[in-house]
C-alpha cells in the first residue's frame, strides 16, 4: 500500500486511487504463436490471478513498475546436490553431484549448473536451461516459486529430486525480507567414488616431467658469467686455454667457450662446451637409454609379440647424476668437465652482484693465469708506408689497408657536438694582420675562422679600397698542418688545434705569417666558458701566474697603479693602463689575450656598442625605405598571434626566426644589432612592442643615413680594438691576487686608499 505524501497518515483507507483522472482503460497486447511461423495478435495472459498466493499489495494497488525492471539481474542462487545411481562401477553404488540452482526474480525462471570436477568423466555444466519449470501437480500456470525453494526442501524437477543445502548471502536476505525463514546449511554427504580416488595408486604412465616454470620466469635472460683458463702445457705441444663459462640461471645449464687469438692455428672453433648440465663425477658415456625418463618392465613373456610393457612407477635402477650449481662456482674454484680441470679466476660485474646479495660474498680478488716460460710475445705494428703527396693523408692512408679504397670517415661524435645549434655557431673568428717584409703586405687585413666541428681553417681578407688587394677568400676551408714537419713519413702530420689560436699569437699558416689582433664576442665568451680547453682565456692559471711574478714588487706595484678616482664607490683601473702595468712587470710572461681576459673578468660591465640606438635605427629606416617595405600591421598580427600569452616579450631566437620568416629586407647584421639595441626583460626576453616602435618610420622619423656597406658597418672586425670592458674593480682584483705584503706596505696600502 502506497503512502499519502505527508499529509495522511499511513492507515487504511488513507491511499490514493491510481485510476483517477485516467482517460485509457485498454489492455496490453502482445503476439502469440499457434504454431511455427503463423502468430496472432492477442491479451496479456494475467498469471496473478492462477496464481495460489495471495499478492502482498491490496486489490488495484499493485506498483506501475514491472517485474523484470524492479528485479533485473537478481537472482536467487542455492546449493543442492543429488544422488546418481551407477551399476557398473567397482565400490560404488551412486554418485553425489553437486548443482547450482538460480531462480530469476525477474520472471521466475530458473537455471540448473553443475560445476566442472577434472577427470570426473562426466558431461557437467548446464543441465537444466533457464526456464519456467512447472510442478508435478496438475494444474494449470503452475510452477516452482520462490516459496518451493529453500533449504531442506526437494524440489523434483523433470523426474530427478534435488536436496538444497546452502544459499548465498543475498538469498538468505531476500527471503527474510519476505518473511521466509531460512534454516542453517546441511552438510553434503561423501561422494563414495571421490573417496575411491583419495587412494594413492601408482599411475600405469608416472609423468616424469621437472617443473621448471618457476625459474624460467625468474631467471631468464641472467646468465653468470665467469672468465677461467685450462692448463694443458703438461701434454705435448699444450698452451693455457683461455676460457669463458656462461652459467644459465634459468636451467642451470653451462656454456665452455674459448678465446681463441688470431693467427693461433687452431682448427676447432671458439665453442668448448656445448650448452648442457655438466656432471661434477664423469666416468663414461651412459649406455643407451640411461637418461630416459622412463623404464620400462618386460612383466609377461620374452617374445615381443606375446610380451606385455609397462612403465615402471618405481623407477628402479635408475642413476641419479649430480650437476654442478651455481653455489659451487666462484673465484679460485676448480671444476672437472670431463676430464679437464677448469680454473675460475675473475667474473663480471653482475655475477659479482648476484653473489653478492644472495650468498654474501664480498672477496672478489682476481687470479693470474699462469704462462709458458718459453712464451714470448712481442707486439708487432702494421708499417705503413710514407706519404707520397697525392690527395690528402687521410686518402692516402686508406689506400694501404683495402684494395678498394673508401672515402676518410669523419668523427661524427664531434660533428653533433660542435655542429651550428642555433646563435652557437661553434665557430671562432679572430682578426689578423700579415707579418710580412714587404710594406705593402703589412697593411692587409684578415679573418680567420677557425670551425670546431672539424678543426678546419679559412682564411678571409678585408682589401681595402685602392690598396691593389681584392676583398676575396684567401684561404679555403681545409686543415692547416704545424710548420716545420716531414710530411713525407709514416706517422700522420700534426695540425693546428683551436688551442693554437689566442690574441697576440702569431702562425705560420701555409708559409703566410699572421698576427692575431682581436677576436669577437663569441670567440672570448666560448674559450672562457670552456677555459680547461683554452689555457690562455683560463682566469685561475693567469692569476697564478700573476701572483707567483707580483710578489717581489707588490707594494710598488700597488703604490704605482693604485687608481686616484671613484666611480660609484669603486676604485676603477684603466684597461690601458692594466696592460701597461702588466707588460712592465710581467714582459713576455704574459699574453695579449691573457690580459683582455682578466680585464673581462674584472670589468664591472661589458664593452658598449660602437654604434649607438639612433645609427642603427637610422640604418634600419634607409634600408626599408629603400626596399619600399610596409607591412609593419602584418609583422604585429603575427608577433600578437605568435605570443599565446600576451606577455608582450618573446625569446630572442623566436623573436629571429619570425622576422627571417616574415622576409624583412635588411642584412642579418642590422638584424642582430636592431635585437641587440632593444629593451629586455629579466629572463632577457625582448620586448617587441619596442621592436614595432623601433621600425615605424612614422614615430619620430630620422634622415636617411649616408650611403655604407651595411654588411660589414656593423660587423664585428670593424671594431678597432677587442671587447675588454670598461676597466677593471681595483678591489676585487687586488683581493684575488691574495698576495700577502709586509706589513709596511699593507699599512701604505691603507693609507693611500684612506
Amino acid at each position: 500500500m502506497h503512502r499519502a505524501p505527508r499529509i495522511l497518515p499511513c492507515l487504511p483507507g488513507f491511499s490514493f486511487d491510481k485510476n483517477l483522472g485516467r482517460t485509457r482503460f485498454h489492455k496490453r497486447q502482445y503476439f502469440d504463436k499457434i504454431h511455427d511461423g503463423v502468430y496472432y495478435l492477442s491479451e496479456k495472459a494475467d498469471t496473478s490471478v492462477y496464481s495460489r498466493y495471495s499478492s502482498i499489495y491490496p486489490r488495484g494497488e499493485m506498483p506501475e513498475i514491472p517485474s523484470w525492471l524492479e528485479y533485473d539481474g537478481q537472482r536467487l542462487t542455492f546449493k543442492a546436490f543429488f544422488q546418481e545411481t551407477v551399476q557398473e562401477k567397482w565400490k560404488t553404488a551412486f554418485h553425489v553431484r553437486v548443482v547450482n540452482i538460480s531462480f530469476f526474480l525477474e520472471d521466475g525462471t530458473i537455471k540448473i549448473v553443475e560445476p566442472s570436477v577434472d577427470n570426473s568423466g562426466l558431461e557437467q555444466g548446464i543441465l537444466v536451461r533457464r526456464q519456467r519449470i512447472p510442478i508435478s501437480d496438475q494444474v494449470k500456470y503452475r510452477y516452482y516459486d520462490i516459496l518451493d525453494l529453500n533449504i531442506g526442501k526437494e524440489p523434483e524437477i523433470y523426474g530427478r529430486v534435488y536436496k538444497i543445502v546452502d544459499c548465498d548471502k543475498f538469498t538468505r536476505h531476500f527471503l527474510n525480507r519476505m518473511g521466509i525463514s531460512v534454516p542453517d546449511p546441511i552438510d553434503i554427504p561423501k561422494d563414495p567414488y571421490s573417496e575411491v580416488r583419495k587412494v594413492e595408486v601408482f599411475p600405469k604412465k608416472p609423468n616424469r616431467m621437472v617443473d621448471t616454470l618457476g625459474n624460467f620466469l625468474k631467471y631468464d635472460r641472467q646468465v653468470l658469467r665467469f672468465y677461467g683458463y685450462w692448463d694443458d702445457t703438461e701434454s705435448l705441444h699444450g698452451i693455457v686455454h683461455d676460457l669463458v663459462l656462461h652459467y644459465y640461471l634459468s636451467d642451470n645449464t653451462m656454456e665452455i667457450k674459448e678465446n681463441v687469438p688470431p693467427n693461433a692455428g687452431q682448427d676447432s672453433g671458439p665453442m668448448f662446451v656445448k650448452r648442457m648440465k655438466i656432471p661434477k663425477f664423469y666416468t663414461g658415456l651412459q649406455p643407451i637409454g640411461a637418461e630416459d625418463r622412463f623404464t620400462i618392465l618386460n612383466v609377461l613373456g620374452e617374445d615381443t609379440r606375446q610380451g606385455y610393457y609397462m612403465v615402471d612407477s618405481l623407477n628402479t635402477g635408475k642413476i641419479s647424476a649430480d650437476y654442478y650449481k651455481d653455489n659451487e662456482l666462484s673465484i679460485g674454484s676448480v671444476i672437472n668437465v670431463f676430464g679437464r680441470k677448469i680454473v675460475i679466476t675473475n667474473m663480471d660485474a653482475f655475477t659479482k652482484e648476484y653473489y653478492r646479495t644472495k650468498y654474501g660474498l664480498d672477496d672478489f680478488t682476481p687470479l693470474t693465469e699462469p704462462q709458458k716460460d718459453d712464451e714470448l710475445y712481442q707486439t708487432i705494428e702494421r708499417y705503413i708506408p710514407p706519404y707520397n703527396g697525392f690527395g690528402s693523408y687521410e686518402d692516402s692512408l686508406g689506400n694501404c689497408f683495402t684494395t678498394m679504397p673508401k672515402p676518410p670517415k669523419a668523427d661524427f661524435v664531434k660533428f653533433l657536438y660542435h655542429d651550428k645549434q642555433g646563435f652557437n655557431s661553434h665557430v671562432l673568428r679572430f682578426r689578423a694582420k700579415m707579418i710580412s717584409k714587404i710594406p705593402a703586405n703589412e697593411d692587409r687585413q684578415f679573418i680567420v675562422r677557425v670551425f670546431l666541428m672539424d678543426d678546419t681553417i679559412s682564411i678571409f681578407e678585408l682589401g681595402k679600397r685602392n690598396s691593389g688587394f681584392l676583398r676575396s677568400l684567401f684561404q679555403k676551408r681545409m686543415p692547416i698542418m704545424l710548420p716545420d714537419q716531414d710530411i713525407f713519413t709514416s706517422k700522420k702530420p700534426e695540425c693546428y688545434k683551436p688551442q693554437d689560436f689566442y690574441i697576440g699569437a702569431r702562425i705560420n699558416l701555409n708559409d703566410f705569417h699572421f698576427e692575431i689582433t682581436s677576436a669577437d664576442i663569441y670567440a672570448l665568451r666560448y674559450m672562457e666558458l670552456h677555459c680547461d680547453k683554452f689555457p690562455k682565456a683560463n682566469k685561475k692559471l693567469i692569476m697564478e701566474k700573476l701572483r707567483e711574478t707580483l710578489q717581489p714588487v707588490y707594494k710598488e706595484f700597488i703604490q704605482t697603479y693604485v687608481p686616484k678616482d671613484t666611480k660609484d664607490d669603486n676604485r676603477i683601473l684603466e684597461y690601458e693602463k692594466l696592460k701597461e702595468a702588466l707588460r712592465r712587470y710581467m714582459g713576455d710572461k704574459i699574453t695579449e689575450h691573457e690580459i683582455i681576459t682578466i680585464a673581462r673578468y674584472y670589468s664591472p660591465h661589458e664593452k658598449l656598442e660602437h654604434k649607438s640606438r639612433e645609427y642603427v635605427r637610422q640604418l634600419l629606416h634607409t634600408e626599408l625605405h629603400r626596399f619600399l617595405w610596409h607591412d609593419l600591421d602584418r609583422l604585429k598580427e603575427d608577433l600578437h598571434h605568435w605570443d599565446r600569452d600576451k606577455t608582450g616579450f618573446l625569446p630572442r631566437e623566436f623573436l629571429y626566426t619570425v622576422l627571417r620568416g616574415c622576409k624583412i629586407p635588411i642584412d642579418v647584421e642590422l638584424l642582430n644589432s636592431m635585437l641587440d639595441h632593444l629593451h629586455k626583460a629579466e629572463d632577457d626576453k625582448i620586448d617587441y612592442n619596442d621592436l614595432l616602435q623601433f621600425m615605424n618610420a612614422k614615430i619620430d622619423p630620422l634622415p636617411p643615413a649616408a650611403p655604407v656597406n651595411v654588411k660589414t658597418a656593423l660587423w664585428w672586425a670593424s671594431e678597432k680594438e677587442p671587447d675588454c670592458g670598461e676597466g677593471i674593480n681595483w678591489c676585487e682584483f687586488v683581493k684575488d691576487l691574495n698576495i700577502k705584503a709586509e706589513e709596511n706596505a699593507t699599512e701604505n696600502d691603507e693609507d693611500i686608499e684612506t
